[in-house]
């Protein structure tokens, strides 16, 4: 990590071998008329055949809106697009997203625009995500921003198990709020855990709680936080060196408008944080993050996504 001690920013939990998990649930006491549409699951089993991976199983209940995978290159990815038609989160919805792949598959998964958490005054907006990668199998967790309104409440919790052999690459980022709006570190709370285990036992963990009085000065002249994760114990190590220089690289290009640190987790791999003063910055980042991994790992060429 580089001194600029980014992990630090909201008095996070550094990346460490942990083996506590937490488990967010919804609230028990709502009725199952209360829940249609805020209490969504969205899930996915893939296999692979041939030289392609594809989907053996979905299953989706509202909000989420299944929309099936696609075949952008001839590398044999499915290209698969988490869609919530509804444009965001309000206080009480409670959202799910698992995903089986099985051995030598190879998934990414991203989001076609940024999930946007709306202000609340009662329950936090909650966002549960549960990904088994099986042996040998490449995962890309690859979504939009979150963006939290002025009074939101949102909690995500991100666990992904690797079997041998699988690698997984994971961002997340989320903004300061509304900047266009005038509303930045104005919501109430924003909780996060990524948790990303391997069949050894140590994980790769990244835990935080921000409120507006835990946003430090120097935070708060940023308006964007990311961090990703690239886990695998299969990762060549002369390959993994040459990433970590690429990536820090990229995270030294444009000082004044995006800073950056990568360091080494307590599993095989790179856990890369940076802010950013724009969104158009910290996309470029992650393009060009994307494409060095993708090129160095697996001799492919990034995938023309067209979200928008």
């Amino acid at each position: 990590m580089s001194s600029l001690g980014l992990s630090n920013l909201f008095r996070a939990t550094p990346t460490v071998t942990d083996k506590r998990l937490t488990v967010i649930h919804p609230a028990v006491h709502d009725s199952a008329l209360d829940t249609v549409g805020r209490h969504g699951s969205l899930s996915y089993t893939f296999k692979r055949e041939g030289a392609r991976t594809v989907l053996t199983h979905s299953a989706c209940s509202s909000p989420w809106h299944y929309f099936p995978p696609t075949f952008l290159d001839d590398s044999g990815c499915a290209y698969t697009w988490l869609v919530n038609p509804s444009g965001g989160l309000v206080g009480g919805d409670y959202l799910t997203v698992t995903a089986q792949l099985q051995a030598h598959t190879h998934v990414m998964m991203t989001s076609p625009s940024a999930n946007r958490i709306y202000r609340s005054e009662g329950k936090s907006a909650e966002q549960e995500i549960r990904l088994t990668v099986g042996a040998g199998a490449r995962m890309e967790w690859l979504p939009e921003v979150t963006i939290p309104f002025a009074g939101s409440q949102f909690r995500q919790s991100i666990h992904i198990d690797l079997a041998p052999g699988a690698t997984v690459v994971l961002w997340d980022a989320m903004a300061s709020g509304r900047v266009a709006s005038g509303e930045r570190w104005m919501f109430a709370s924003y909780e996060n855990e990524i948790v990303i285990r391997t069949t050894a036992g140590a994980a790769a963990v990244e835990r935080f709680l921000v409120t507006p009085d835990s946003v430090g000065t120097m935070v708060k002249s940023w308006d964007y936080v990311g961090s990703l994760f690239v886990v695998g114990d299969s990762v060549d190590l002369d390959r993994l060196a040459i990433l970590e220089s690429k990536l820090d690289e990229l995270c030294g290009q444009q000082p004044r408008e995006l800073l950056g640190g990568v360091s080494r987790p307590a599993v095989p791999g790179l856990v890369v944080k940076v802010v950013a003063q724009s969104a158009p910055v910290l996309a470029d980042f992650l393009e060009a993050a994307w494409q060095n991994i993708r090129e160095i790992l697996w001799a492919l060429p990034v995938a023309a996504l067209r979200r928008y």
